[in-house]
């Protein structure tokens, strides 16, 4: 498995956590806050501490979008349209 293998590998792990991310955030919006101790919560724990460090400098830089009552993050779509065109690239 060569370096470019392997980076590609992990932004598709990147850009699969990201997914996760989304997921666990409708169920947040769908079913309510997780109770605390949950394995949702735990979750949502664990893939915001991976997740965060990657959107936050993005979110700094282009805010999220509020289209009445609802905000679009765009930092998400930027970060994950830019793993996937570097991974297109490799």
């Amino acid at each position: 498995m060569g370096l470019l293998a392997l980076v590609s590998f992990v932004l598709l792990l990147v850009q699969l956590v990201l997914l996760v991310r989304v997921a666990l955030d409708w169920s947040v919006m769908l079913a309510g806050p997780a109770m605390p101790g949950s394995a949702r919560a735990k979750a949502l724990d664990v893939i915001y501490r991976i997740t965060e460090p990657i959107l936050a400098p993005v979110r700094k830089v282009l805010p999220p979008l509020r289209v009445g009552g609802v905000s679009i993050d765009l930092a998400f779509i930027v970060v994950f349209v830019v793993i996937g065109i570097i991974r297109a690239l490799l």
